[in-house]
């Protein structure tokens, strides 16, 4: 439960990204988000939610300026966080956010 937890904020606060191409391949491919050697993938739909952990994790997200703004099953609070600029899939990058810091890579 607590490694489900710390997945569950971690994806709150990371599942964020910051310019709109990197946003949309985001939200358009997906992710995987790698926290405590734990590789999480992060799937998300075109009406504003995402699935994460099988489905153990649920939730919705929203773009505000350069952010993906979530919400999830495991923490009702809305977390945003940036994401560099100009990022696609394939690539693989590091963002902070009040959880800490987490490794996505763009599927």
């Amino acid at each position: 439960m607590r490694r489900l937890m710390i997945a569950a904020a971690a994806l709150a606060a990371m599942a964020t990204p910051a310019l709109a191409s990197t946003l949309t391949e985001v939200t358009t491919h997906g992710i995987i988000l790698t926290v405590a050697d734990m590789d999480i993938p992060v799937t998300y739909t075109p009406d504003g939610k995402f699935t994460a952990m099988d489905g153990a994790v649920t939730g919705t997200w929203k773009i505000d300026g350069d952010k993906l703004c979530t919400t999830s099953s495991v923490d009702p609070n809305e977390t945003c966080v940036a994401y560099p600029k100009d990022k696609k899939s394939g690539d693989t990058f590091t963002v902070e956010s009040p959880a800490g810091s987490a490794q996505i890579k763009i599927r």
